[in-house]
């Protein structure tokens, strides 16, 4: 009689202490929460616009290859950050104004604090005039990489475009 008392008691007290595991900060499901929308705020530029840039003088040796041609997606619309075991796999998805968009990729944004990774969603767009399309049809995807080494100082994920950035923190 007393070992069932005392296994049933054990047992209680075990599946009891899960749920404290579960919202503990041990836990790295629990590493970083849900997303919201921020505000973007406008790098500032150091740059007279009336002064024209320096170019190469000699046009045929420029290597278009090498030439950034991405601009900042419209809106992002979803960010999310998934634990792996090798530490995270940061996820974004965005709305560019035009059907299209390629090249898309998540860049990191240098300087600033270095508790916040800040990404600056990109993307490439032909040419040639394209349509608008639906939103489900623009919807365009990216995703980062971070070991553990790098996730250990930050406290904040960013990812900003144009308009919008949404971001999440560590719990």
């Amino acid at each position: 009689m007393h070992k069932p008392i005392a296994l049933l008691l054990t047992g209680t007290l075990i599946l009891s202490s899960c749920g404290t595991l579960r919202d503990s900060r041990i836990n790295p499901r629990n590493w970083f929460g849900s997303s919201r929308e921020v505000a973007v705020r406008a790098p500032a530029e150091n740059v007279n616009p009336l002064i024209p840039e320096e170019e190469d003088k000699v046009k045929f040796n420029k290597d278009k290859s090498k030439e950034d041609t991405t601009i900042l997606l419209r809106d992002v619309t979803d960010l999310r950050v998934e634990q792996t075991s090798t530490g995270a796999i940061i996820y974004a998805a965005g709305l560019p104004t035009r059907q299209g968009a390629y090249d898309v990729h998540l860049r990191r944004r240098e300087g600033g604090d270095e508790s916040v990774l800040e990404l600056e969603f990109r993307v490439a767009y032909p040419e040639q005039a394209t349509q608008r399309g639906s939103e489900f049809s623009r919807t365009v995807r990216a995703a980062y990489s971070l070991s553990r080494q790098e996730l250990n100082g930050i406290g904040l994920i960013r990812v900003i475009g144009a308009d919008t950035a949404r971001e999440t923190r560590r719990r």
